[in-house]
């Protein structure tokens, strides 16, 4: 904190515009990067969920959000939320080092078969009015849909007071140190991130999520910058859907979020694909 103070006292003395001033900001931009790269890889740990064991968990996480707290979908009696689509799906997780437990979930749906639909496809089709970029456009192998985010009560509490810009505060301040805490605002973004992984380890071209656009919004924040596709519609609430691929998750990614992005890509590229 002393050596932020220090060169920040020296950048504002020669100009944030001079030459020592340019070079001064670029270290702090790239100091930045390291650190949230180093602090999330720290404390969190992003898995891609391939036996059956681990897409249980992911099933029980989704379960106690969507079932037990927001009554989207009613409750299950194994207590494990899946439906059709988890037939072509790979979830991830993101796992808490420090009690092992799992801090959030999310899936990538990978259509292979011509029979089998995106949830958006077979539940909000009429919502997309962007003809360049339905689905239905593409092969099967080509599209894919980030769905079924999900992180546990025990890692999730709305602080938007403490971290601006950040879409969910992700903290549970009395079990936590103060130094994880700094982190954990970034299990949302994590786990988009390693669904994005995914889908670039599978070489998929097409990507899509129905979500609220204030997430969209804050995304935004983190440079990423989800093409709306459609109208806002009445979906488990107010949501629309979105578009995303490679070349648009890059082109706007922040230099500090790409970092975290490409060490969490080389963890998910250690795995099988499908």
């Amino acid at each position: 904190m002393a050596s932020k103070s220090f060169l920040a006292k020296v950048k504002k003395i020669v100009g944030p515009t001079s030459k020592v001033g340019k070079l001064l900001g670029g270290y702090e931009k790239l100091r930045e990067a390291n650190f949230i790269s180093k602090h999330f890889s720290t404390y969190l740990d992003p898995i891609v969920a391939q036996q059956e064991g681990l897409k249980a968990e992911s099933y029980k996480i989704r379960h106690n959000v969507y079932c037990e707290e927001l009554g989207f979908e009613p409750l299950k009696e194994d207590f494990q939320e899946k439906d059709e689509f988890d037939v072509f799906s790979t979830p991830c997780l993101v796992k808490h080092k420090g009690s092992e437990h799992y801090a959030g979930t999310v899936r990538l749906v990978m259509p292979q078969e011509s029979h089998q639909q995106l949830p958006i496809e077979k539940y909000c089709l009429n919502s997309i009015t962007h003809e360049t970029l339905n689905p239905t456009n593409f092969e099967r192998r080509q599209v894919c849909e980030i769905s079924r985010l999900a992180v546990p009560k025990e890692f999730r509490k709305r602080v938007m007071d403490q971290y601006q810009g950040a879409a969910t505060g992700v903290i549970n301040q009395y079990t936590y140190s103060e130094d994880e805490l700094r982190c954990f605002p970034f299990i949302a973004i994590g786990l988009y991130f390693s669904a994005a992984a995914l889908v670039m380890h599978n070489d998929i071209k097409h990507t899509y999520v129905m979500m609220e656009p204030r997430l969209a919004r804050s995304m935004r924040f983190i440079g990423i910058q989800f093409e709306q596709i459609g109208p806002v519609v009445e979906y488990h609430g107010k949501r629309a859907p979105f578009y995303i691929n490679p070349t648009l998750l890059y082109q706007n990614l922040r230099p500090n979020f790409r970092i975290m992005l490409d060490d969490i890509q080389e963890s998910v590229n250690k795995y099988p694909k499908g």
